[in-house]
C-alpha cells in the first residue's frame, strides 16, 4: 500500500514505500557515515545552529527571562527541519557521487521559494502557538514575574504547581511536536527536490506518520531522544546530534519517496 501525494496539485507524483521498525536504524546510520564524509562541513553547520541557540539564550539571560530558555529550545526543535536544508543539499551532493561545499551548506538552491516560504511559516505559526501556551501556562500555575533560572528550577521539581505546569506543558508540548513532525517529517526534502506545493508536501508527510505509526513514531522518538541528549549537555552536544539527524532525515526521505510519472 502506498501514500501518494495529489495529482492534480503537484507535477510529480509522489508515493511512499512502506517502512519497516528498522528502517530509522538504518537512516540514523546512513546519516552518520554522511556526517564523518566532510566532518569539518557537517559540525561547522551543527556549530552554527548551536551559536544561534546560545545567543537567544544569552539574551534571555541578560533580559531576566532565562526561565524561558527551555520553550525556545523546543522551539528551535520544531523548526529544526528547515534549518538542516543545507545538511540535506549536502548528502544529496554525496549520492550523487560529489563533494559538499560550504556555498552548498549555506546557500541551498530553492525549486519553489514560495512553497518552502509557506512551509516555514507553517512551522512557526506552531511555534507561536507553543509560546503562547507557554506563556498562559506559567501565567496560571506561578501568578508571579518572571523568575531568575535558581528559583525557577525548584519552583518546577519541588512545588505542586511547578510540576503540574511541568506535565501539562510537556503535553502540549508534545502534542505540538507530533504536529509538527507529521507535517515536517518528509515535506522539507521533497520541497528540496520536487516541483509540489508545499500543502501537499505536509499533506504527504502527515499521511505516512498516520499510514505507518509504528516505524515513524520510531523515528520520532529516536530524534527526540537525540535532541534531548544533545540540549543535556548544555547544547554542545547538538553540535554532534542536529547534523545526525539532518542528513538522517535525507535518507529516510530517500528511502520512503519514489516518484510516479
Amino acid at each position: 500500500m502506498t501514500v501518494t501525494a495529489s495529482p492534480e496539485t503537484s507535477a510529480e507524483r509522489l508515493s511512499v514505500r512502506a517502512p519497516t521498525l528498522d528502517d530509522p536504524w538504518r537512516w540514523l546510520q546512513a546519516g552518520w557515515r554522511d556526517m564523518w564524509r566532510q566532518p569539518l562541513l557537517s559540525l561547522g553547520y551543527g556549530c552554527a545552529f548551536v551559536l544561534g541557540g546560545l545567543a537567544v539564550t544569552a539574551a534571555l539571560w541578560a533580559s531576566g527571562l532565562v526561565s524561558l530558555a527551555p520553550v525556545l529550545a523546543a522551539g528551535f526543535a520544531l523548526l529544526g527541519p528547515v534549518f538542516a536544508s543545507g545538511l540535506y543539499e549536502m548528502s544529496r551532493k554525496y549520492e550523487a557521487g560529489e563533494q559538499a561545499t560550504l556555498r552548498d551548506a549555506a546557500v541551498v538552491r530553492l525549486p519553489q521559494p514560495a512553497q518552502m516560504a509557506f512551509l516555514s511559516f507553517s512551522l512557526m505559526f506552531l511555534f507561536l502557538i507553543w509560546m503562547r501556551m507557554a506563556t498562559l501556562l506559567y501565567a496560571l500555575f506561578a501568578s508571579d514575574s518572571y523568575m531568575p533560572i535558581d528559583a525557577f528550577l525548584p519552583f518546577v521539581l519541588t512545588t505542586s504547581e511547578g510540576l503540574g505546569m511541568l506535565v501539562i506543558g510537556t503535553a502540549v508540548g508534545g502534542a505540538l511536536a507530533l504536529a509538527a513532525f507529521a507535517v515536517s517529517a518528509l515535506s522539507v526534502p521533497i520541497i528540496l527536490q520536487h516541483d509540489i506545493d508545499a500543502v501537499s508536501a505536509m499533506a504527504l508527510s502527515a499521511r505516512t506518520v498516520i499510514r505507518y505509526p509504528g516505524p515513524m513514531l520510531l523515528w520520532a522518538w529516536l530524534i527526540a531522544v537525540l535532541i534531548a541528549l544533545g540540549m543535556a549537555t548544555m547544547f554542545v552536544g547538538l553540535i554532534v546530534v542536529f547534523p545526525l539527524v539532518g542528513h538522517a532525515t535525507w535518507h529516510a526521505y530517500r528511502a520512503l519517496v519514489k516518484v510516479e510519472r
